[in-house]
């Protein structure tokens, strides 16, 4: 290949990837300022002065458009996620673990629309199954609490739950051990995992779609005190670390 024909090249390649870019940001301007349902290839080749066939050139269709999204805000959030993490020493995974909590929370607060479409999956093409392009950035953002977690197992804080596993749980529970690159974490712990995650989930979820508005003005501390249950039923009893 010509020195010529290589510029030419990385020329289109850069062209192209600033397309994607741009379309991806007209993309969340829409999902922020008008809903999900404003998140089409219409809608955004009208905002980017192109037609909608034009953008087929970037995105086969709807599905492959908000899969894009999808991926791109969990990778942000991922991003996220491991700054907080890395406040804090490697050796102490419990304020690790305390301050990505904190920071989920607070990206969600800041941006409700993306977390809605990230986890209410108000459009059914934002799903992460297998295959999908938002599949692997979901886990590589879920990644950063669930590493922390196996690093609170291999401690010694995580205690199993008081009653065996039914077995169809550990049928479920399996699919999340195969994201632990080959870590020897028992089911029960996985459980625990499992359980924690929920609770921080709903803490979170509840307060950024609006659900307690109805009883408190500061949902802060009722955050805080699931928090600390959360650190606590995985070995990371709450200290003098409150902020």
């Amino acid at each position: 290949m010509s020195s010529t024909t290589g510029a030419r090249t990385g020329r289109k390649h850069r062209v192209r990837e600033e397309a994607l870019a741009e379309i991806l940001r007209t993309g969340r301007r829409l999902l922020v300022e008008e809903g999900p349902g404003a998140v089409t290839l219409r809608a955004i080749a009208r905002e980017m002065g192109m037609t909608a066939p034009g953008l087929y050139r970037y995105y086969a269709g709807h599905r492959d458009l908000i899969q894009a999204l999808a991926s791109s805000l969990y990778d942000e959030l991922a991003t996220a996620l491991t700054t907080a993490r890395d406040r804090h020493p490697a050796a102490e995974p419990g304020r690790q673990l305390r301050e990505v909590c904190r920071e989920l929370r607070r990206w969600a607060l800041d941006h409700p629309r993306e977390f809605g479409l990230l986890f209410a999956k108000p459009d059914a093409d934002a799903d992460t199954t297998p295959g999908t392009a938002a599949h692997d950035s979901g886990w590589r953002f879920g990644g950063v609490v669930l590493d922390l977690m196996v690093q609170l197992w291999r401690n010694g804080g995580v205690q199993p739950p008081p009653t065996a596993l039914d077995p169809a749980w550990a049928a479920q529970l399996e699919e999340v051990r195969e994201h632990l690159s080959g870590e020897p974490v028992p089911l029960d712990a996985i459980y625990v995992f499992v359980a924690c995650w929920a609770r921080l989930y709903g803490a979170v979820a509840v307060e950024a779609f609006g659900h307690l508005d109805f009883a408190l003005t500061d949902p802060e501390p009722l955050f805080e005190h699931t928090l600390a249950d959360i650190l606590t039923a995985l070995g990371a009893t709450p200290g003098t670390d409150q902020r």
